[in-house]
């Protein structure tokens, strides 16, 4: 089995870290990629909203239906 990331969103860091809260209670494995923190320790810019939240194809279904809730949770 391969095991394959894929990107499901990117937002800021505050804005990600709420979705990964949603993610750990349905057990879902994902990878942050904070774009902005590593470029700030390299001394160089990086939008603030370059946080990317990466999760495994197979579950990226169940992921997809957990972003939606959120997207019109905080929308709202």
């Amino acid at each position: 089995m391969n095991a394959t990331y894929v990107k499901l969103f990117t937002d800021t860091n505050i804005i990600v870290h709420g979705l990964q809260h949603l993610l750990d209670k349905e057990n879902i494995k994902y990878i942050i990629k904070d774009r902005f923190e590593s470029a700030r320790l390299g001394g160089f810019g990086e939008s603030m909203g370059a946080v990317e939240l990466h999760v495994l194809n197979d579950d990226l279904e169940t992921a997809e239906k957990i972003l939606s809730t959120y997207k019109e949770k905080i929308n709202s």
